[in-house]
C-alpha cells in the first residue's frame, strides 16, 4: 500500500526523515529537540517504531504528538501478526527477545496495534522541482528487504525495481548512507534508537529547491 502525503501541493520547505526508533524515547526526543531548533516540523519515519526499547507507549504517543507520518517496518508487522504465545525461543538471546516482544505487545494495547496496522508500506512526496521522493522501510521491491551500504549498485538497482521516484528514503539496516545510481538516489537514514555506534541518533534533512533537493545526513548524541 502506497499513499501520497497529506498536505496539498509539492513540498517546498525542509523536511526530516527518521527511521528505526525501536521504542527509544530518549533518542527520539533528542532528534525532535534538534528539529525544533531548526524549525522543522514536517517529519517522516521509515518504520520500526516501537519494538526494542523500554518505552514503546511513550514513543507511540510522542510520534502522534509530533504528527509524524510513518510507514510500516518489519518489527511493526511482527507486532501486528505474531502471536506472542507462538514464540518458541531456542537460546538465551531468543528468550530475551521473546520476553521483550510479549512485554511490548502487552504495553501498547489494541489502539497502538490498530495504528500500526493502518500504516502504509510507502509514502510518496512530490517535490517543488517536479521530482518525487519515496519513503519505505526496506526497498521499493519489498518493504521488508533492506537496502544496506554493503550492497553493490547492481543489487540496489534490483531492489529499487524501476520505481518512478528519483530519491528513495529508507531505513532497516540502521546504518546511514547515500548512493547515486543511474536514475535514482538511495538514502538510508540510519536509526534513531538502535544505531550501531551506541548512543547516537541518526536523522536526515531534505530541503526542496527548484534546482534540486539538498540532502543532509546527520546525527545527535543522547
Amino acid at each position: 500500500m502506497s499513499v501520497s502525503r497529506g498536505r496539498q501541493g509539492p513540498a517546498n520547505a525542509p523536511m526530516a526523515f527518521l527511521s528505526d526508533v525501536h521504542g527509544n524515547l530518549l533518542a527520539l526526543e533528542s532528534v525532535l529537540h534538534e528539529l525544533r531548533q531548526r524549525m522543522i516540523d514536517e517529519i517522516y519515519v521509515a518504520g520500526d517504531l516501537l519494538l526494542g526499547g523500554d518505552e514503546p507507549v511513550e514513543v507511540f504517543k510522542r510520534l502522534q504528538q509530533a504528527k509524524a507520518q510513518c510507514v510500516k517496518g518489519v518489527s511493526d508487522r511482527a507486532l501486528i501478526r505474531v502471536d506472542p504465545e507462538s514464540l518458541a525461543p531456542a537460546d538465551e538471546a531468543q528468550v530475551h527477545s521473546a520476553v521483550r516482544f510479549r512485554r511490548t505487545r502487552e504495553a501498547i494495547g489494541e489502539l497502538a496495534l490498530k495504528y500500526l496496522e493502518k500504516l502504509p508500506d510507502k509514502i510518496r512526496i512530490p517535490m517543488v522541482d517536479g521530482s518525487e521522493i519515496l519513503v519505505v522501510h526496506g526497498s521499493p521491491l519489498d518493504p521488508t528487504t533492506e537496502m544496506s551500504a554493503d550492497l553493490t549498485d547492481e543489487e540496489l538497482e534490483r531492489l529499487v525495481d524501476d520505481d518512478p521516484a528519483e530519491i528513495i528514503l529508507c531505513g532497516a539496516s540502521h546504518v546511514p548512507f547515500s548512493r547515486v545510481l543511474s536514475e535514482h538516489r538511495v538514502v538510508n537514514v540510519g536509526s534513531v534508537g538502535a544505531a550501531p555506534e551506541g548512543r547516537v541518533a541518526h536523522y536526515t534533512i531534505l530541503t526542496p529547491r527548484m534546482d534540486g533537493t539538498l540532502i543532509e545526513q546527520t546525527w545527535v548524541e543522547y
